[in-house]
């Protein structure tokens, strides 16, 4: 099994003010260095335990491609080193390695001897691979004739025609299609429960709730933060509203998740509340059950358009449904402060038994990054039980009507 080691790492290059500033400090030594350094990345320091699985989110320019070229090797460290321990497969910028003029079977075998294998071992694996990619004759015709997907179709397959001891992926696999991003988190998961250790970048929240024990947020070339992924990600989406001058604060609760609260408070969440199909205030109802989500919410600042959304998780932060009254055509406009509004949500509990949350959004189009006035974590928690209903698997309630003939 492996492990990834990160200590103290940075990444540093070097900037010089005029073009034979570079030619002057390598011929005049003496004179004294000439450049200033472009710091990257700095006292990176963790730890990826055998068998676990780590996401690593940050914005565009936070330095995770780098962070991940310093741990595979591609590139050195200023600072600080890496250790892994056992096999390392790595998918990290789209086809790297690739010849435009080979065609998908050279450099198959290519991109596996990069990766320790022998061309006996490649040949036996060449059938997998093929099947795996699902390019056709494509194999056989020159890459740069390849759509983006196709390539990230090639590089995944070879990358893990073995299971290896540390699987890296950098977010090529947002390239391809839909069909081939689900065929390929079955592998990873499959690796997953085989023992692999597994390091993945990705802006998809499904995916790192779903696959990783632990996410790494990176803000500005240095570890932000550490933790859950649900928590992690929460603070990582309440991040990007910073940057629109709002605040973020984060607290824990009895249950020990941590709610992230995010906005700039010109209006704020006062009560929330479940209601059972009796009309009480409930934290437990029924699969299938009428029930009624009720938000009241205060102004304290002129507010020319106001928006109401939610969105119920499940227990690992999963969405199951969400909405807003911009999507329902239910703007407010023109809100005064000290106003108070009720809104009042009826549906069906169609969910599966389970833990589920409620994270409330106040703002003024579909999205908090435009307006954020207040962004609500965990701001409802409840839990769904079948009390009436056929046992059933999943996270929904969608109870068919079975019709059955027999000739």
């Amino acid at each position: 099994m492996g492990a990834i080691v990160v200590q103290h790492l940075g990444k540093a290059y070097k900037q010089y003010p005029a073009r034979w500033s570079r030619l002057a400090e390598w011929l005049l030594p003496f004179m004294g260095p000439r450049h200033s350094l472009k710091w990257i990345l700095q006292d990176i320091s963790f730890h990826v335990a055998p068998g676990e699985a780590v996401g690593l989110i940050g914005i565009n320019g936070a330095g995770k491609s780098t962070l991940l070229k310093l741990i595979t090797g591609t590139t050195q460290p200023t600072t600080g080193g890496v250790h892994i321990e056992g096999k390392v497969a790595a998918l990290l910028e789209l086809g790297m390695g690739f010849h435009p003029d080979f065609t998908g079977r050279q450099n198959v075998y290519m991109a596996g001897q990069l990766l320790g294998m022998t061309v006996d071992e490649i040949t036996a694996l060449m059938p997998d691979i093929e099947a795996f990619a699902e390019i056709g004759d494509y194999m056989d015709q020159p890459v740069r004739v390849y759509s983006s997907g196709m390539q990230m179709r090639v590089a995944f397959s070879v990358a893990t025609a073995r299971r290896p001891d540390v699987l890296i992926v950098d977010e090529a696999l947002s390239v391809g299609d839909t069909y081939f991003q689900h065929k390929s988190f079955d592998r990873i998961r499959r690796f997953r429960n085989q023992g692999t250790t597994l390091l993945i970048v990705s802006h998809d929240k499904q995916a790192i709730q779903s696959v990783c024990d632990r996410a790494i947020l990176l803000d500005g070339g240095r570890l932000a933060r550490s933790g859950n992924p649900e928590e992690i990600m929460d603070y990582y989406n309440a991040l990007i509203a910073e940057r629109e001058n709002q605040n973020v604060q984060q607290s824990v609760h009895d249950s020990g998740k941590v709610q992230t609260i995010s906005g700039t408070g010109e209006a704020r969440v006062a009560d929330i509340a479940l209601f059972d199909e009796s009309g009480a205030r409930a934290e437990v109802v029924d699969v299938g059950s009428h029930c009624i989500l009720q938000v009241k919410v205060r102004v304290h600042a002129p507010i020319p358009r106001m928006v109401l959304g939610y969105m119920i998780k499940d227990r690992l932060g999963q969405p199951m449904y969400g909405t807003n009254t911009h999507l329902k055509e239910l703007p407010l406009d023109n809100m005064a402060p000290g106003e108070e509004v009720t809104y009042r949500f009826s549906f069906p509990m169609n969910l599966g038994p389970g833990t589920y949350s409620v994270a409330t959004a106040i703002v003024s189009t579909d999205t908090h990054l435009v307006n954020n006035y207040e962004w609500r974590d965990l701001a409802l928690v409840f839990t769904v039980m079948n009390m009436r209903r056929p046992h059933f698997e999943g996270s929904a309630w969608l109870d068919p009507h079975i019709e059955i003939q027999r000739p």
